[in-house]
């Protein structure tokens, strides 16, 4: 008896294009397969990470078996496609579009700010008619009209494609912006008395295939030939974006997205698009400071390290502390943490500013990815506002809801980004989110129970797939506890994986390289001291202090020393008393810093660091993927990179770190970490999405780029389409590189028994929430002119169900307290808060820090008017 094989389905289609046949996924745009392919349809309105509306009629093609001239950008490919995109009707339709769109288009290049990289421009010579036959007048309008803080709108040279409105309304969520009038009279504009204040505007010029919409900072600054362009990542918040950062004359002029796949598609906040001006600020600490003077780096360098070693030698290594890291590089981290660590012995060292969550759970938990949200069984939010916090994060969540129908499931009782898009809302007030988790889990798991949380367990049980918990710190006016108990929870659900939503720029990369207390580099406990021992001289034998410890022991007199890597503990710590007073009674405060701030002004040496794009190396995201953060000017001033510094400082303690370069950095980091085993600089700078930690595990992910440039010419380098960086081969083994991941048990959370007992309500206070903000008063917004203008104003914002039973009025200024500070702020009803709940943005001036107490649990706080 004879047997035959089960022949294969095909899950694609062949299609022809200009006499290639070449196989696709069914359903796939006729214009996405072609460009793939290698032959490419001009177009103007379509773009790959929206949806195809037909516009501009540019890509009109011939398909056989239908009539006319349909256009490739909403022509789903099938089975046997035969399509022509050459033919003399198909290059005679391009010649009539091209002429109609440039019946009133101005003939201002040599002014536009896109001249030299626009694709009016290049498809006008490559695919329209050599001569116009227009003559009559074109239309005018008053130009620039400003529609935003930063974005600048031409009305003249609009070709009315709606890649701007329909990213806004699409993508960004924030329709501001549409088309009005009709006929030839059509126009782009924001609506009356309503600017387009989204966060993500800088997208609209980007994306824009003329010059009608600008950048305002970039505007008449550079032509494209002028500058010079290196792929780095994004360090404003720990998404970490891709980007292509460009130069002109050693400064800093544009940041252009970059579509990865794997975290940003090609979008930027305006924080992270314009948060690069503050790097040539002429506020900049430009040379290192002695008791407030101008001192040479050899001097500043020698008072530190005398402090350092005197306070060592005279109250012990734990008189020495070290605070912040989450801004620099891994290079930067891993310097600091061999240098607290391993010269002077001491494990008081933590990169979260009280604003985070156990350094333990964040590198114990099975790590989700950002690709992964969009196929989950359901996208948990157990984090901050994410729009505020993660704004492209924010973005991707919004799309799986959205496009790709993933349930939201939100802890929060605050309105937040994603508040329309969530299926189910658990609203847990501050400090009962750990109790809401346990009920969460117990209904999913076979128990009774009512309302939202049977129909969240029900819609959790429904679907296939990962569960994904978006982790963070949604309050920082309650302790961690909550949410860890929350984490215990969720934890016990099947098939759960964890996204870290801790939002400071490089934090994940800071305690990836051991800048937490009990932890050392590569996700292992200082029990596995055997990893450093090969590097390290000194080793702490027992867990110390994280920040709050820290500040707390300062108080006490125990911290002799306080080093400050990019801190400003005054400002940033959730409770600003007990940070303003320890900070104060440091005798030694040693502040590597690139300005001035609240705590820097209490230091006695001050080292100018370098910034981003002064700098080469890698940093972490909140994914645990490595990526590459590239120079493109010099540094400004003497400042100095972090890891040089510390470098240094260990030099004069009597330990020689023998580092030259920072690809010698990321080497020995890698061959100390465990959780690195198998990566290498090498890899790190060619892998095109970067790589996942533990770099083991995810090697056969790894995609490497063709070449180790970035090229921004041809029709899928200009600026206005997705900027691609194509992958040519697949890492398929893992090379033997110092420490294996298998010779030591990396860090895995057990649960812990975290139990949160609240405090009684009293019947005239409100339950505070404190909040992050994207426009705070760091130094990337207030020293960042595009950014000043737009920094977050401090307004209590309350139910106006408790204005109204408390009897004040909305709109009004009120004195607000708490057991711990109190001022005057304008209170503001909001819809969507739970009543009894107050919300205050933290920061500096009337925010929540002053109100905090970092020892309470929850904090509440009496409003009353002002008489």
């Amino acid at each position: 008896m004879t047997t035959t094989e089960p022949q294969s389905t095909k899950t694609t289609v062949s299609v022809t294009i200009d006499g290639n046949t070449v196989e696709a996924i069914p359903g796939e745009m006729l214009i996405k397969v072609a460009q793939e392919n290698g032959v490419y349809i001009p177009r103007f309105c379509w773009h790959e990470r929206m949806k195809p509306v037909g516009m501009c009629r540019m890509c009109l093609v011939e398909v056989d078996g239908i009539r006319g001239l349909p256009p490739a950008c909403t022509m789903p490919v099938a089975e046997g496609m035969v399509c022509h995109t050459e033919t003399p009707a198909v290059k005679q339709a391009q010649d009539d579009i091209l002429e109609f769109l440039l019946v009133n288009h101005p003939l201002d290049c040599p002014v536009c700010d896109r001249g030299g990289e626009c694709p009016l421009q290049d498809t006008t010579l490559a695919f329209g008619p050599g001569e116009s036959r227009f003559v009559e007048e074109k239309r005018h309008f008053e130009k620039p009209i400003p529609i935003s803080n930063v974005v600048l709108l031409d009305r003249e040279r609009c070709i009315q494609c709606a890649r701007c409105t329909r990213f806004a309304d699409e993508i960004a969520g924030d329709p501001l912006i549409s088309f009005v009038d009709r006929g030839g009279h059509t126009q782009v504009l924001n609506h009356p008395n309503h600017p387009f204040a989204s966060y993500f505007s800088g997208n609209v010029v980007q994306i824009c295939p003329v010059g009608a919409l600008t950048a305002k900072p970039y505007r008449f600054r550079a032509r494209p030939w002028d500058l010079a362009t290196v792929e780095t990542s994004c360090t404003q918040c720990s998404v970490q974006c891709r980007g292509a950062l460009q130069s002109s004359s050693n400064r800093l002029v544009r940041l252009l997205g970059i579509d990865s796949n794997a975290v940003n598609h090609g979008w930027l906040c305006d924080k992270g698009r314009y948060g690069f001006e503050y790097v040539h600020s002429d506020d900049r600490i430009r040379e290192p400071l002695l008791n407030g003077a101008i001192a040479s780096w050899p001097q500043a360098l020698d008072a530190a390290a005398d402090a350092l070693r005197s306070a060592r030698d005279l109250h012990g290594a734990e008189s020495i502390g070290f605070i912040g890291g989450a801004r620099g590089t891994n290079e930067d981290a891993y310097a600091w943490s061999r240098l607290a660590k391993g010269v002077l012995g001491t494990d008081n060292v933590d990169a979260q500013l009280g604003d985070g969550l156990p350094a333990e759970l964040i590198l114990g938990v099975e790590r989700a990815s950002i690709a992964e949200c969009d196929s989950a069984a359901a996208i948990v939010l157990l984090a901050p506002d994410l729009k505020e916090a993660l704004p492209v994060l924010h973005l991707r969540l919004r799309r799986a809801a959205l496009d790709l129908r993933v349930p939201l499931i939100d802890f929060s009782c605050a309105p937040h980004g994603l508040s329309s898009e969530v299926t189910h809302a658990l609203a847990a007030a501050p400090g009962e989110q750990g109790a809401r988790a346990e009920q969460l889990v117990a209904a999913v798991n076979g128990a009774s129970s009512d309302g939202v949380i049977a129909a969240a367990a029900a819609t959790m049980k429904a679907r296939a797939g990962t569960i994904v918990v978006v982790l963070g710190r949604a309050n920082l006016a309650e302790r961690s506890d909550a949410t860890v108990q929350a984490v215990a929870a969720l934890a016990q659900l099947p098939n759960v994986k964890f996204l870290s939503a801790l939002r400071r720029g490089n934090v994940h990369g800071a305690l990836e390289a051991g800048l937490a207390p009990g932890i050392l580099p590569g996700r292992v406990t200082i029990e596995y001291r055997d990893a450093v021992a090969a590097k390290w001289s000194a080793i702490p034998e027992a867990p110390g202090l994280d920040t709050e410890a820290m500040l707390r022991a300062a108080l006490e007199g125990k911290i002799k020393a306080l080093v400050l890597i990019g801190a400003d503990p005054i400002a940033d710590f959730p409770d600003r008393a007990l940070a303003e007073a320890a900070v104060r009674a440091v005798p030694t405060v040693i502040a590597i810093d690139g300005f001035h701030n609240e705590s820097t002004q209490r230091a006695k040496v001050v080292l100018p660091a370098t910034m981003f794009g002064e700098k080469s190396g890698t940093i972490t995201n909140l994914e645990g993927r490595i990526q590459r953060v590239n120079q493109k000017v010099s540094p400004d001033g003497l400042a100095m990179d972090d890891w040089r510094i510390a470098s240094e400082l260990a030099f004069r303690l009597g330990h020689d770190f023998d580092l030259e370069t920072v690809d010698e950095v990321t080497n020995e980091l890698v061959s100390v970490a465990p959780a690195l085993a198998g990566g290498s600089a090498q890899l790190f700078r060619s892998a095109r999405d970067g790589v996942r930690i533990p770099v083991a595990q995810h090697h056969a992910e790894v995609q490497l780029r063709k070449g180790l440039g970035l090229t921004l010419d041809g029709p899928d380098g200009v600026s206005w389409e997705p900027i691609k960086v194509e992958a040519e081969i697949t890492v398929e083994s893992v090379p033997e590189n110092g420490n294996t991941q298998d010779a030591f048990a990396l860090l895995r959370w057990d649960g812990g028994s975290v139990r949160v007992d609240l405090p009684g309500r009293d019947a005239y206070a409100l339950r505070l929430i404190g909040s992050v903000s994207l426009y705070d008063h760091g130094s990337a917004v207030s020293e960042s002119p595009s950014l000043v203008g737009l920094r977050t104003v401090p307004k209590l914002l309350v139910a106006a169900a408790d204005l109204q039973r408390l009897g004040v009025p909305n709109g009004t200024e009120v004195h607000v307290a708490s057991a711990n500070g109190a001022f005057n702020i304008v209170v503001q009803a909001i819809k969507g808060l739970q009543p009894g709940v107050a919300q205050l943005a933290a920061g500096s001036g009337n925010a929540a820090n002053a109100l905090i107490d970092a020892a309470a649990v929850v904090n509440d706080v009496r409003v009353e008017t002002i008489r």
